[in-house]
């Protein structure tokens, strides 16, 4: 019994998940969050960090205290100079001269950044010679946007060369609008929730789209291998072999990702969470989040786009109508009466003897692997040929 559960037919790639079939449902449900995700960039937009915005820094060594004390000295040092602001983000840093905590503020002038820095250090009885104070101009941010933005172009240009030499066209467009989708679902969470966005944030959306392609790539290689040669026979319709390829192929990319995510959650919740470490959180963060959007997308969006453009090939299209038609003729001569919905294109199929189906191309189950192709030369029953001889000859 255990061996026909879920998690045996997911590994076996015979779930029997109708995805491709499906794909109104999932281009439905993606248009709605990437929608969201505009409104959230127009309305809130994004809470940028030092680096981007601009502002200052205050570094003071850990022997004061805890880092909320140190936050709480800095706070109160700000309202004393009727500065305005208060800290945005704390995190504890090291370096050769020990551990300190590092304390960013929005912008100050020199004189109000000053004034700061001798109150900080009245209020914590240090030297003030032991506060370490920087300005950040957003003139940094900018140059690192644009800098990112230029290696995405490469990189999206260098992706479309290597799928249409590797697979084709439609596969590239197919995958680059998932890794887009990607891109805009997870910087609409980043929006919605208000996490800050620093350079290493900007690093883990570079580096998500390698982990999303490679998710894209696992599964149109399976599609490849189940429709090469689909037009020469009447067995399935590309969506249902494209179908077949995401089952089959489902637990391999959940695989990944579970592997993937736990390394990635431990820097996350470990590394930013106990230790303390921002810089681990802003990466770990945009990580965590980007791979766990690109598994869905890879699957729910990827295949089923790639689905519906090769419907528009002529010769696709041909190919199933060959497939609907002789099903039907099949239905109209042998079926049972019964009908049934196919799996992935939604028309309705006869239910069919077994045994004429393996001949006529019956709708095959959502998750069932394709027929083996008879031994060529085979006819009449008979291995050779086995017609009827010249003459009226007989068998001596």
């Amino acid at each position: 019994m255990a061996q026909n559960g879920l998690a045996s037919r997911l590994y076996n790639g015979e779930a029997g998940l109708n995805i491709v079939g499906r794909r109104k449902l999932w281009f439905g449900v993606a248009g709605v969050l990437i929608l969201v995700a505009i409104l959230s960039f127009a309305l809130r937009g994004f809470s940028l960090g030092i680096e981007f915005a601009g502002g200052n820094s205050f570094q003071v060594p850990a022997s004061v205290g805890t880092l909320d004390d140190a936050e709480r000295e800095v706070n109160s040092a700000l309202a004393t100079e009727n500065t305005g602001v208060k800290v945005a983000t704390t995190q504890k840093v090291g370096g050769p001269g020990g551990d300190s905590y590092e304390l960013r503020t929005p912008q100050l002038t020199v004189e109000q950044a000053n004034a700061v820095k001798a109150q900080i250090a009245d209020d914590l009885n240090i030297n003030a010679n032991e506060i370490s104070s920087n300005q950040v101009s957003e003139a940094w941010g900018s140059q690192v946007t644009e800098r990112a933005v230029l290696g995405l172009v490469i990189f999206i240009a260098l992706v479309m060369v290597y799928l249409i030499l590797r697979f084709e066209w439609r596969m590239a467009v197919a995958a680059v609008s998932s890794l887009f989708m990607n891109l805009i679902l997870t910087a609409g969470i980043y929006s919605l929730v208000g996490f800050e966005v620093t350079p290493s944030t900007i690093i883990g959306f570079l580096t998500i789209l390698g982990f999303a392609l490679y998710d894209v790539v696992v599964v149109f290689d399976k599609v490849q291998e189940n429709t090469r040669g689909i037009t020469a026979n009447n067995n399935m319709t590309y969506s249902e072999a494209a179908n077949l390829a995401v089952n089959q192929s489902l637990m391999r990319s959940l695989n990944t990702s579970v592997v993937a995510l736990l390394p990635v959650g431990g820097l996350l919740f470990i590394g930013a969470g106990l230790l303390g470490a921002g810089t681990l959180k802003d990466l770990g963060l945009v990580l965590f989040v980007g791979m766990a959007v690109a598994f869905l997308t890879s699957i729910l969006v990827a295949t089923p786009l790639l689905a519906l453009l090769k419907n528009y090939d002529p010769r696709i299209q041909a190919h199933n109508k060959r497939v609907q038609t002789r099903r039907g003729a099949l239905g109209r001569g042998e079926a049972t009466g019964k009908v049934t919905p196919t799996a992935v294109d939604g028309d309705a199929a006869d239910v069919i003897d077994p045994d004429s189906a393996a001949l006529a191309g019956a709708a095959p189950k959502v998750g069932s692997r394709p027929a083996g192709k008879r031994p060529t030369g085979a006819r009449g029953g008979r291995p050779g040929g086995g017609g009827n001889r010249p003459g009226g000859a007989k068998r001596r």
